[in-house]
């Protein structure tokens, strides 16, 4: 594995910011920039992210434009696809009753809205299951499985959950009760009884496709029903239309970004494709959504996560689990908005949770000793529903790999991790489950979740402590920040941010691309909002540009842009329209700083 910062050149010199990380210069091959830049006849610093991010020639244009007609592959090469849709048609024909079991955050809530507005096109209701996150937990609960028998289902559909269940789901067996397992977790070299495990973390899988959230494997499914339905004759016997599986896309774009998958390939393709379809407004929920949250401009990837993401999320956090599914799901226009009313004072809720937690959360980790490879807090009585969010605030503040842990009153602990490149969180909450260390874990490379008794807590600490600090150190890790370029003020206008949005979608995997105002100096910063640092920037030459820091008054960053003093500073950060300013007005998002006069 190439350790951090290998072969990438420090920008500007900055080996230690603000923030403590390495400035590295994105751009490893100029001459592949120039030769993009000359022969599509773009400019040169649209050759220049493009090289940045492995784009070549040959690929160029497939980049630029990704379409699903270049990265869809057929479904059925993958294990379990056919005996899926096999079982899912033979309950269609037999008119059985088909249930959705989701998890909770917006992938799981994608996936089931998505099988629910297909599902209705060919005018069949699916009843659908989602789990309180408190009171049932993470993915398939046997009394949940067996009470939606009991009303009548004979096949269940997990969808974002359900490839480490195995004693939910052999209780389910012997129940008589299918089970069709959707998901892209990792899995272990078993899989659970199951009718069939569509999953491309299999381990007997190509991995070729690893990278997709579960909408995205939850759609390729669909393709295949589709086909197998077509294939039966299904649609003219029934008199049904046939779906336009394109216009669905939406659903698929939100819970990609949202999962924090990498923007490639067919993950890029969906949420390229899928963007258009969102602009149509063509879904009830999502568009009572984008109006309480006041999103008047076209929506971008950047809003998925941000904007939308986040209040879709906030009922299974700290409200009703089955919020979101149902929001995006309904075609009623006043169901929809009376939802996305609820979710939005559910997400001003959560927030506030959230800045507790992670105060307190904040005030353990400072206690801990400095390289102990991972940050691991725990706390009674923490809301279960921000744990993930604020383990995201530590990875980020601490450039470490970060769990946090809330236990009941039972002395039970759910904890949620956030991991940096070159870590496998997943597996290392694999391992500790199989070494009986753990109730029930499992994840991926950057994302994981687990249960641990408070008798094992100190367990955990050594065991994730010792093996992560090794992954560390194997990999060299040194905290770093990408940049694809340096400006100065007036150079950042509107018809860059245009030329920088074509070759968007941006996220995990294809990062927004950002840059370094050199040699500026900070005016008139002051405090906004929610701990937010606003100024404005002024350049060499001679013009200035608004800048924000958010959520930064108690770090290093925001104080740095507070006490700056008015003398030289290099400040690095994404760009974006500042629409309260005028059409052509542009902003930076301030990420980090760093001293410009040694």
């Amino acid at each position: 594995m190439k350790k951090s910062g290998e072969d990438r050149a420090v920008f500007l010199g900055v080996e230690n910011s603000v923030t403590g990380k390495r400035w590295e210069d994105r751009l490893l091959d100029s001459r592949t920039a120039l030769a993009l830049s000359q022969r599509l006849g773009l400019p040169e610093i649209v050759g220049r992210i493009l090289a940045a991010r492995g784009v070549g020639l040959e690929t160029a244009e497939a980049y630029l434009k990704p379409t699903l007609r270049d990265w869809l592959p057929n479904p059925s090469d993958f294990k379990g696809m056919d005996a899926a849709t096999g079982r899912i048609l033979q309950a269609i024909e037999n008119r059985e009753s088909i249930a959705v079991f989701g998890d909770y955050d917006v992938d799981g809530a994608t996936s089931s809205a998505l099988l629910l507005r297909y599902f209705s096109q060919l005018g069949l209701e699916l009843k659908v299951h989602i789990p309180d996150r408190v009171s049932e937990g993470y993915g398939p609960n046997l009394p949940a499985l067996l009470k939606l028998q009991q009303e009548g289902c004979s096949l269940v559909i997990t969808v974002d959950c359900g490839t480490s269940a195995f004693e939910p789901l052999e209780g389910a067996r012997e129940a008589g009760l299918d089970i069709i397992v959707i998901d892209h977790h990792e899995a272990e070299a078993s899989l659970p009884p199951a009718v069939a495990v569509v999953n491309p973390n299999r381990q007997d899988e190509s991995r070729e496709f690893t990278s997709l959230a579960a909408v995205g494997v939850v759609f390729l499914v669909l393709v295949a029903l589709n086909r197998q339905l077509r294939e039966a004759d299904w649609f003219t016997r029934q008199g049904v239309r046939e779906p336009n599986l394109m216009n669905l896309l939406d659903l698929v774009a939100l819970g990609t970004v949202c999962d924090v998958v990498p923007l490639s390939g067919l993950n890029r393709a969906y949420v390229s494709q899928g963007v258009k379809v969102l602009a149509k407004r063509n879904n009830p929920g999502i568009v009572a959504l984008s109006d309480v949250a006041k999103l008047s401009e076209r929506p971008d990837s950047g809003h998925l996560g941000f904007t939308l993401g986040p209040r879709v999320n906030a009922g299974g956090r700290v409200g009703q689990s089955w919020l979101g599914a149902r929001l995006l799901s309904t075609n009623r226009q006043d169901e929809a908005e009376s939802i996305a009313r609820q979710l939005e004072e559910l997400n001003s809720e959560r927030r506030q949770i959230e800045a507790e937690v992670l105060d307190q959360a904040l005030g353990q980790a400072a206690a801990l000793s400095e390289g102990a490879g991972c940050i691991l807090v725990a706390g009674e009585g923490w809301h279960p529903g921000v744990i993930g969010i604020v383990a995201s605030r530590l990875k980020d503040r601490y450039n470490a790999p970060a769990f946090v842990i809330a236990f009941d009153d039972h002395g039970v602990g759910k904890g949620s991790g956030r991991s940096v490149p070159g870590v496998d969180l997943g597996a290392a909450v694999i391992a500790a489950r199989q070494a009986g260390i753990l109730e029930n874990g499992g994840g991926h490379a950057m994302a994981a979740g687990l249960t641990v008794t408070r008798e094992r807590y100190q367990d955990l600490c050594i065991f994730l402590t010792e093996r992560l600090s090794r992954e560390l150190a194997d990999i060299s890790f040194v905290p770093s920040i990408g940049i694809d370029g340096a400006l100065h003020p007036g150079g950042a206008n509107g018809d860059l941010v245009e030329l920088l949005d074509s070759c968007g979608p941006y996220g995990v995997g294809n990062a927004q691309p950002r840059f370094v105002l050199p040699q500026v100096r900070i005016l008139r910063p002051a405090i906004v909002g929610d701990s937010h640092v606003r100024c404005l920037i002024s350049g060499a030459d001679g013009r200035t540009i608004k800048g924000i820091a958010f959520r930064c008054l108690d770090t290093d960053l925001g104080q740095f842009l507070l006490n700056s003093g008015g003398l030289p500073v290099h400040v690095c950060g994404k760009l974006k329209k500042d629409s309260w300013s005028g059409p052509d007005a542009v902003q930076i998002i301030i990420e980090d700083a760093a001293s410009a006069t040694g």
